[in-house]
């Protein structure tokens, strides 16, 4: 009996795109569903009743909640493929570490960045740029952040990295004049085809904030 599998998601989700793009690496047919998170389906709340958010896979019928949750779920369940996680634990430990870095900081940091102005803006902009330059730094001189090959850790990032125009457009500064590295790997990941047909348009997803920006009075 074949798998079945269905992704709950919101396409502007940066958590949601991880999933996408690590199903798509694995290879995996799922049925997508598009949730109105302002009006949530009953199998959303039944899914994930503890938090009530998405990204939710459902396997067979069993929910598995939060994006890194389900991106390790999904490496070890679809074991024939490639590994996504690195093969010894230090790899693994150092991998997971930095995708918890990547969730701490840039998901509000980048909100602030998008939906603030003035001082608020500014503080953040500095902060995102200086957590940037971090994450560079652990991607050295590497095509990726696995070394040669796609993994975990670029799937962690490359949900904000398809962001990074409207956080260039909100905040009014360049992202590769200060990590020309880091959007030289995004551009490197986006020649994947589980990549760039697991995302949307960054123009797209710049227009849905400006929609969210003006429903909510911030100019």
């Amino acid at each position: 009996m074949a798998d079945q599998v269905t992704l709950l998601d919101f396409w502007p989700s940066m958590f949601g795109m991880r999933c996408r793009v690590a199903l798509a690496e694995k290879g995996v047919e799922y049925e997508y569903k598009d949730e109105d998170l302002w009006n949530k389906s009953e199998l959303l709340l039944r899914m994930n009743p503890v938090h009530k958010k998405i990204p939710i896979l459902v396997h067979n019928g069993k929910p598995v909640c939060e994006s890194l949750v389900i991106v390790e779920y999904i490496d070890e369940t679809w074991s024939h493929k490639a590994p996504l996680l690195p093969s010894d634990p230090y790899g693994r430990a150092r991998a997971r570490f930095w995708a918890d870095f990547i969730d701490k900081k840039f998901y509000n940091l980048g909100q602030k960045v998008a939906m603030t102005k003035g001082e608020e803006q500014e503080a953040a902009k500095k902060e995102f740029i200086q957590s940037l330059k971090l994450l560079e730094s652990e991607l050295g001189d590497e095509p990726f952040f696995g070394g040669k090959k796609f993994g975990f850790l670029d799937i962690s990032f490359i949900g904000f990295y398809c962001r990074f125009y409207t956080y260039e457009m909100c905040g009014n500064f360049s992202i590769e004049a200060v990590c020309p590295k880091l959007v030289a790997w995004g551009k490197r990941c986006m020649e994947k085809e589980s990549v760039s047909k697991s995302l949307p348009d960054p123009q797209k997803l710049y227009g849905f904030v400006l929609e969210v920006k003006k429903a909510m009075g911030i100019e």
